[in-house]
Parts: structure tokens; C-alpha cells; sequence
């Protein structure tokens, strides 16, 4: 049988290194194939290069993220704040989920910092939900695919939702183990370093990579390093309420009190 796969959907180049790499590596040495997709290019994040040589960069930097983490890169699908849940970008991201079969899909959390976010999360989920139906086109067309596949929601930049009440995962994964190789990861993105430090004043990108995995740590009780997850809800995705990220990487879950 051929190994289970997870596709991971985000926004931009970075997302996935900043609140799933971890939980990606971990999957893939618990023998699932990994497949890496940025919605958006990346185009408007730069001050000094226009929109098609600045995609051109991160795309490079993207390819290179994903060779360090073991994934299959998927080319991007948008552009940067054009993420919008809508017909032709549905059926294109459809084709992605149809060709991969994932049993897995990592998604952002659908209440996040901004629109391209969010966007992203809702496709992904209907993208997934459409997989098995004949009368969905993609866009290339590509044949309606059966069995199971769980979605679970990344935590949001922040630890919190646009209006900052605070979102707590029913999931943590300990990424402590692969955090050495999420921080290289994240550093394949140099451009990206230098927007958000002009723009957003995020200087030391690399270390604001570690806080962030840190501060789901603390709140896991656990771990020194983890991401948090949410569950999506299994109507439409699977025949039964499973749960096979918690299933693959046993002793590295954390799954809280009130939750369990």
C-alpha cells in the first residue's frame, strides 16, 4: 500500500514553517508522505522588487523550505491579498486535493489576522469536502477520489483571533525533537526576513519562529516546543469521528483535559 499523505494549504511562503513544519516533519517520520502548498506566491512582500521577480524569490525559497522538510512542492495558485473564496480558485485548489489524496489535510485557523488567512482555510475545507464528488469540476479535471480525510486548524498569528480573544488548541504536537530543522527552514525564506523587518518591525524572524512554537508550549503544560491543533468537524470528510494525526504521532500528543 502506498504510504498516507498530508497536504499541508496555507497562504504565503513561511506560513507553514512558522505553525506546521514541525507536525510535518514529525508525520513524515512516522511514514507519511508530505505535500506543500502556498495558496499565494508571496508577490507583495517585498519594498525593493516588483510582484513578478519578487514571486520568482519566494518561490525559490519556498521549493528549497520544502526540500529541507522532505515535501512535494505544489506551485502557488494566487496572489498575495487575493485569496478570495471563489469559483476558479476553488476548482484549481480541488485539483491539488483530488491528484494528492490526502488522508490528512493542515490548514490555517479559519479565525486569523487577516483575510488571505482566513480565505485559505475555507477553501481548503471545501476543497477537501468536494473531493468526491462527480458533478465538481476542477480545473484541470481530474477524477472524484474516495476514502477518508481528516482537516485540522493551524493556530492564528497572535494566539488570537482579529477582535484578540484568545484561541486554544485541542491538540498540541511536541515539536521539540525538529525544531532545529522548522528554525532552517524557516530561514530558507531570507526575503521574507528582511519585508517583515521593514515593514512590521519583526527583527530577529528567526528567533520570533522559536517564541511563537515556545508560547503553544507553555500553553500545552508539556512541552518545550509544540504547535496546536484544531479539529475540523468530520461531516463530510470522513465516514467516522477519527483522529489520525493524534493516531500517527502518539507520545508527542497532548491533548487537554477538558478536551480528551
Amino acid at each position: 500500500m502506498p504510504d498516507p499523505t498530508v497536504l499541508a494549504i496555507f497562504a504565503h511562503p513561511d506560513d507553514i514553517e512558522f505553525v506546521a513544519a514541525g507536525t510535518l516533519l514529525l508525520l513524515r517520520d512516522a511514514g507519511f508522505s508530505i505535500h506543500y502548498l502556498n495558496l499565494s506566491g508571496g508577490d507583495c512582500g517585498s519594498m525593493t522588487t516588483g510582484p513578478e521577480e519578487t514571486r520568482a524569490i519566494r518561490e525559490r525559497e519556498g521549493r528549497a523550505a520544502a526540500k529541507l522538510l522532505g515535501a512535494t512542492f505544489h506551485e502557488s495558485l494566487a496572489s498575495d491579498l487575493c485569496i478570495v473564496y471563489e469559483e476558479r480558485l476553488l476548482r484549481r485548489l480541488a485539483a491539488v486535493v483530488r491528484r494528492v489524496q490526502p488522508r490528512i489535510v493542515l490548514t490555517h485557523s479559519p479565525e486569523d489576522y487577516m483575510e488571505d488567512h482566513m480565505n485559505t482555510a475555507r477553501l481548503a475545507v471545501t476543497a477537501a469536502f468536494a473531493r468526491g464528488m462527480p458533478n465538481f469540476t476542477t480545473d484541470p479535471p481530474i477524477a472524484p477520489v474516495t476514502g477518508d480525510v481528516a482537516l485540522y486548524h493551524a493556530m492564528p498569528h497572535g494566539l488570537c483571533d482579529g477582535l484578540r480573544r484568545p484561541v486554544v488548541p485541542d491538540l498540541f504536537v511536541d515539536t521539540t525533537a525538529v525544531q532545529t530543522v522548522k528554525r532552517q527552514a524557516l530561514a530558507a525564506h531570507a526575503s521574507q526576513k528582511q519585508w517583515l523587518d521593514a515593514t512590521q518591525g519583526m527583527d530577529s524572524y528567526l528567533d520570533a519562529g522559536d517564541e511563537a512554537a515556545r508560547a503553544v508550549g507553555r500553553m500545552s503544560g508539556r512541552f518545550a516546543y509544540a504547535e496546536g491543533w484544531r479539529r475540523h468537524l468530520h461531516l463530510g470528510l470522513s465516514a467516522t469521528d477519527d483522529d489520525p494525526l493524534a493516531a500517527a504521532l502518539g507520545s508527542t500528543i497532548a491533548i487537554p483535559a477538558e478536551v480528551a
